[in-house]
């Protein structure tokens, strides 16, 4: 039952894996709801709809979004100044929806479509060449939202299937470097 519920909420959310609401992604705040361990006002991304949404799915009174977790605001997405950039593709990782391109030592681009606007790729970035700016000039139908966070739910799902791919690949490298007497 909980997982069932914990895919109900999960479906409300704007996918942006943001981490703002004190989860490491969507998925984890859904489930801390279905266990009744989070609040529904915990998601700036998705606003005071999604609140309500959420409560109303929970049983629970409506409360607009929590400014200990941030503001409410216009989808943002990223935009790198591909002048400053150094290619030092820090902030390849650090996108959760795959939407950054490049490689080290090159010039890297946002896909603006695929852009969740987390903000994730700010911190990493030690020349500050990316810049987060409002997606559209016109508010997204709570549909449009839904529709986007299909996409960037699977785009976050293939990021962290990549990533895990990578760090067993990593692991099973240094296991055959280790001296066999290290090995277990």
């Amino acid at each position: 039952m909980a997982v069932e519920l914990a895919d109900r909420v999960d479906a409300l959310l704007p996918q942006t894996q943001c981490t703002r609401c004190g989860y490491a992604g969507c998925r984890p705040y859904a489930e801390a709801l279905a266990r009744a361990e989070a609040g529904p006002d915990q998601c700036p991304p998705g606003g005071d709809a999604t609140a309500a949404a959420l409560a109303a799915l929970l049983g629970l009174p409506p409360a607009p979004v929590n400014p200990v977790h941030g503001a409410e605001g216009p989808p943002r997405v990223a935009v790198i100044d591909e002048s400053v950039c150094i290619g030092c593709a820090k902030c390849l990782p650090a996108c959760p929806v795959d939407a950054i391109v490049g490689a080290r030592r090159q010039l890297h681009t946002v896909i603006a479509a695929d852009c969740s606007g987390c903000d994730l790729c700010l911190p990493p970035c030690p020349v500050d060449c990316i810049t987060m700016v409002d997606a559209a000039a016109v508010p997204l139908t709570l549909e449009e939202v839904r529709t986007r966070a299909v996409g960037y739910r699977q785009r976050h799902e293939a990021h962290q299937a990549r990533e895990a791919g990578r760090s067993a690949r990593r692991h099973a490298h240094l296991a055959g470097r280790a001296p066999a007497s290290a090995r277990p």
